[in-house]
């Protein structure tokens, strides 16, 4: 796609609805996970997957296709979604999560997983890897494009800063960054664990074009994500400002749920606030 109008922007907007339903219930489901980081990225991976990204499900090693890399692996479960969702596999594989010889674990991995383009988990090797992908693009004279998403937490790794460097220095204008920058991490307060502030400062100083964006305007994302396709030798780095566990009220900066599943009442709870959502945008076509 390349223009849009409002319907266009409504519908990508229940897609994310329908994208954090299938999180609550596959986490709910596992009894082990990560909603919290999940929730706070969706509407960025709805951008990529659903409007911005070159990519045929049916093609999924197409040498021409973009590609995405999940830093932040532990979202994992907002990956999946997507991915079944997106036509990768059946929908029904979201049931499986971390069952024992099913396909999708709790981080992804790229070997057997259709969609996934790296093996991720360990926090902090991401953006390195995402370099290389771009890097042999340029080598190879190829025009696709390579995403990647950190969490804001992840960003205190001073592997991040060498591939932060790297990039910048080898002018990767075919690689667009993302931080999901919602002030959380497994310890409590990213500020309190380890100051990050001021985040886009720190990108610039090292190179990149730097953009900063309310993480959960799907049409600011988008925007965003065009600018980045324009921008000439810069990688450029697109900061989003999101709320952990987004859609879900308590959820919502609540580090609790950082890697904590729904129980069953929380369960129903958070599926009666995403219906009413969905039924809200539902009412706007």
């Amino acid at each position: 796609m390349t223009g849009y109008d409002a319907k266009d922007i409504i519908k990508l907007n229940l897609k994310a609805v329908k994208i954090r339903k299938h999180i609550i219930e596959m986490l709910y489901r596992a009894k082990s996970g990560h909603p919290g980081g999940s929730l706070s990225a969706v509407d960025a991976l709805v951008a990529l997957y659903f409007f911005h990204m070159k990519l045929n499900p049916k093609k999924p090693h197409d040498p021409n296709r973009d590609r995405f890399i999940l830093s932040k692996g532990h979202a994992a479960p907002a990956l999946y979604a997507v991915l079944a969702e997106r036509g990768y596999f059946p929908v029904e594989e979201l049931k499986k999560l971390r069952m024992i010889n099913c396909m999708l674990q709790g981080h992804p991995v790229c070997t057997y997983i259709p969609g996934v383009e790296a093996s991720t988990g360990s926090l902090g090797h991401g953006l390195s890897f995402a370099n290389g992908v771009a890097l042999a693009g340029k080598l190879d004279k190829k025009n696709y494009n390579v995403y990647a998403m950190l969490g804001d937490g992840e960003t205190g790794e001073g592997q991040v800063w060498e591939a932060a460097a790297v990039a910048a220095h080898y002018k990767l204008d075919n690689l667009t960054a993302m931080i999901d920058r919602n002030f959380l991490q497994i310890d409590g307060y990213t500020e309190d664990v380890l100051k990050l502030e001021s985040v886009r400062d720190r990108w610039s100083s090292f190179g990149w074009n730097t953009i900063e964006i309310d993480g959960h305007d799907i049409e600011k994302i988008i925007n965003a994500l065009k600018e980045a396709n324009t921008h000439e030798r810069q990688p450029t780095m697109i900061i989003l400002n999101t709320t952990k566990g987004k859609g879900v009220s308590f959820m919502e900066n609540n580090v609790d749920f950082h890697g904590v599943p729904p129980n069953e009442i929380e369960r129903n709870i958070a599926i009666e606030e995403l219906t009413h959502a969905e039924k809200r945008l539902e009412a706007t076509l």
